[in-house]
């Protein structure tokens, strides 16, 4: 009964132990040299980027090539355009490179992905743990938030966090090889993205990359 002191417990019953701290996030790769790494041969993907930082990175990586897609202004669209991108297009690899910031902007996302669960999918996350197009304000990564096991908890099923230039070959066969959708980490230094001056037409930008989606 509430408010019997048998229904309330001994009085000196111990309080739950706190569960212990996470290992804090290690941003110590460039991303110059993981990002590259990690895609390698970027011809033989459909690419999507988030906003800024990844848009630069992929940019300098394929020289603007025509079989990217880099945002502008949409902040939280890049993994659902490329889910779009993946289930119109089951005959090509589709491979979403976007930042932590544009990631957390529309985090619902990886639920739809993982329900329609599309095996030509994968998701690179270039986790800096700050808003770089603002002024490098810290973002919830760098104080706790982990994407990949959102992503787990979603229900993506392949997910992996690379802190380490050691795993960056892993992390490659797991876009290019995997049987379902499939979320990468990658942890980055909070340093600027590659100098590049992409097209910032939209409508250029669009009639390129849907001339490459068609073969023409």
């Amino acid at each position: 009964m509430e408010g019997h002191p048998a229904a309330r417990g001994p009085a000196n019953a111990a309080a739950p132990a706190a569960p212990a701290a996470p290992a804090a996030p290690r941003f110590v790769l460039d991303r110059r040299e993981a990002v590259p790494a990690l895609i390698g041969r970027h011809e033989d993907f459909l690419i999507v980027t988030g906003l800024a930082g990844t848009a630069r990175d992929v940019a300098a990586l394929t020289c603007d090539g025509a079989h990217t897609y880099t945002m502008a202004g949409a902040m939280g669209g890049a993994c659902m355009i490329g889910l779009g991108l993946a289930l119109a297009r089951r005959d090509r690899r589709v491979l979403v490179v976007t930042g932590d910031g544009e990631l957390l902007m529309n985090v619902g996302a990886l639920a739809t992905i993982a329900v329609m669960n599309p095996p030509n999918l994968a998701i690179v996350c270039v986790d800096n743990g700050h808003y770089g197009e603002t002024g490098y304000q810290q973002s919830h990564t760098s104080l706790g938030v982990d994407l990949e096991k959102i992503a787990a908890g979603a229900g993506i099923q392949l997910t992996r966090t690379i802190e380490a230039a050691d795993d960056l070959a892993a992390g490659g066969r797991l876009i290019r090889e995997a049987n379902a959708a499939a979320f990468v980490l990658l942890r980055v230094k909070p340093t600027e993205p590659p100098s590049f001056k992409r097209v910032m037409d939209p409508a250029l930008c669009r009639d390129r990359f849907r001339a490459a989606l068609l073969g023409s």
